[in-house]
């Protein structure tokens, strides 16, 4: 692949091998205002890469370093997860500045990012995650607009599961384990329900658990011939 060589200073040693990556939007209301702040010592914030609109891709920071892109996160157990991770930034102004959908370009070059970053680190598809999904009470990035579904037809991703759906008729407690076991940190109890949705119903985010979120948790957690992989 090409990369535009567009290092950041922000970055430091990893304590921990490579076992995740997390995908971002960079809530910024430009691609230009977005380098500068991934660029800039005083930000004190990075990734490893960034993908424009128009699919071209930054390489920022060298995959053997700990970029500064998670924050105060937890995925499975892992709570310093810059150190575990590939953090990639997607421009879009997000939710704060118009939210939109992601250009066909766009997309395709993240796909691509994902498939060599996935090979090399031999990272499972439980562990391509969104920054919501690792940081549910702080963060709602890629968002709903964000194509999960094109990853998961790749592999690249988890599916949203969708056949033989079976509500397992947990009570809120009971999801909140299961949630919990899945991966997400589930301190914020609302903010990680809004996540699973986001990500895995994003047609309807309203925070409720419902016996769609459910059986869509329970398939998720089942055991699959196939693997994790």
């Amino acid at each position: 692949m090409q990369f535009i060589e567009t290092p950041s200073p922000n970055f430091d040693e990893r304590t921990l091998p490579v076992s995740m990556i997390v995908l971002h939007y960079t809530g910024m209301r430009t691609g230009d205002e977005a380098i500068a702040r991934l660029t800039d010592p005083e930000a004190k914030v990075s990734a490893h890469y960034l993908v424009a609109e128009d699919g071209t891709i930054l390489r920022m920071v060298d995959e053997a370093k700990r970029a500064w892109h998670a924050g105060r996160s937890h995925w499975r157990g892992i709570t310093d997860i810059n150190s575990a991770s590939i953090g990639i930034e997607i421009v879009n102004p997000g939710h704060e500045f118009g939210y939109r959908p992601f250009p066909d370009e766009q997309v395709a070059s993240v796909i691509r990012l994902v498939h060599q970053i996935k090979d090399r680190y031999e990272i499972t598809r439980g562990n391509v995650v969104g920054h919501s999904d690792i940081a549910p009470a702080r963060k709602q990035d890629p968002g709903e607009f964000f194509p999960w579904g094109k990853l998961a037809r790749l592999r690249l991703a988890l599916p949203r599961p969708t056949k033989n759906l079976a509500d397992p008729h947990w009570t809120d407690g009971g999801f909140m384990l299961a949630l919990e076991r899945f991966g997400y940190d589930v301190t914020d109890a609302q903010a990680a329900v809004v996540a699973f949705q986001r990500r895995f119903r994003p047609e309807l985010i309203d925070g409720i658990i419902d016996a769609e979120c459910r059986a869509i948790l329970l398939a998720l957690l089942l055991p699959k011939p196939q693997g994790d992989d």
